[in-house]
C-alpha cells in the first residue's frame, strides 16, 4: 500500500497542474511561458514542460505575438487552447442535447429552435441580474465575467486599447459542439449578456465558430434601457473595432 500512495501523487500533481495550465491559456490565450510562470508561482522551466506536453497533445498551439517586443533574441511564443484543449475541459452538455435539438428542428422548424434557446436562459438572466448590479458599464462586464467563470465559462474582461470598449472573453463554453450547428444559442446568449450589461454589444467570435474565444466587444457609453431586439444584433457595430472571424487572436487583444 505505501509503494501505492508514494508513486500515486507525483502523478496526481503533475496532471493538476497540467490541467491548471491548459486553464489559464484557455482564459488568458495568447499568453506567453513567462506569464503563466508569474500567475502560477512556479518556474520558467517547469511551465514550459507543461506547455511542450499540452503542444505535442494538441491541447494548445502557438500563436504570432500581435506586438513585436523591443527586446533582441528571439521573440516569445504566445499559446492558446486549440479545439481539442476547449473540449477536454469540463462539460456540462452531452451528445444527447444535439440530438435533441436536431428533433425539435425537423418537427417544429428553426423557429422552434429560436424559441428554445430563448427559455434555456430564462432562469439563466434572471440568477445573473442579482449578480450584476453595477452602475458602471465596465463594472457590470466584469461582474458578468465573474460570475460566469464561477460557472465554468473561464470568463475576463479585457480592455481594447485606442477604443473606448472592452472585451467580455469566455475560454470555455459547455454547449460550443451544439452550437456549431445551433448558433441560435450564441445569438440569444448575446442578446442576454447585452441587457445583463446594459449596452449595445457585439459578438466578434465564439468558440463555436472557430475561435479560441467567445470574445464579445462592450461599447462604454454606449448603454441603453430596456430589452434588445433582434434587428439591433443583424447589422454592423461601428463603435466596435473590426476583427477577424477565423481562429486567431483578435488584433486589439495583445498578447499577456
Amino acid at each position: 500500500m505505501s509503494d501505492v500512495r508514494t508513486t500515486a501523487a507525483p502523478v496526481d500533481v503533475e496532471t493538476s497542474t497540467r490541467q491548471r495550465v491548459l486553464e489559464l491559456v484557455v482564459a488568458d490565450g495568447p499568453v506567453s511561458v513567462a506569464r503563466l510562470a508569474e500567475d502560477m508561482h512556479l518556474t520558467t522551466a517547469a511551465v514550459r514542460r507543461h506547455v511542450a506536453a499540452l503542444e505535442a497533445s494538441g491541447h494548445v498551439v502557438a500563436r504570432e505575438p500581435t506586438r513585436q517586443s523591443p527586446r533582441r533574441g528571439r521573440p516569445a511564443r504566445y499559446f492558446v487552447a486549440t479545439s481539442r484543449g476547449q473540449s477536454d475541459l469540463p462539460s456540462a452538455y452531452p451528445d444527447l442535447a444535439t440530438k435533441a435539438l436536431e428533433f425539435l428542428a425537423r418537427t417544429g422548424g428553426a423557429g422552434a429552435v429560436e424559441q428554445f434557446a430563448e427559455a434555456r436562459l430564462v432562469d439563466f438572466e434572471a440568477r445573473y441580474s442579482r449578480l450584476v448590479t453595477a452602475t458602471d458599464t465596465t463594472k457590470r462586464a466584469e461582474q458578468l465575467a465573474q460570475a460566469l467563470s464561477r460557472d465554468g465559462y473561464v470568463a475576463s474582461v479585457r480592455p481594447v486599447p485606442g477604443s473606448a470598449a472592452v472585451q467580455l472573453c469566455q475560454g470555455h463554453c459547455p454547449v460550443q459542439h451544439v452550437a456549431q450547428e445551433f448558433p441560435q444559442l450564441c445569438e440569444a446568449e448575446a442578446r442576454v449578456f447585452a441587457r445583463l450589461i446594459g449596452s449595445h454589444t457585439q459578438r466578434l467570435l465564439t468558440l463555436a465558430g472557430g475561435g479560441h474565444v467567445c470574445t464579445t466587444n462592450v461599447p462604454l457609453g454606449d448603454s441603453f434601457e430596456g430589452g434588445v431586439t433582434d434587428q439591433e444584433f443583424d447589422g454592423p457595430n461601428l463603435l466596435a473595432p473590426h476583427y477577424s472571424t477565423t481562429d486567431q487572436a483578435p488584433a486589439l487583444e495583445g498578447p499577456r
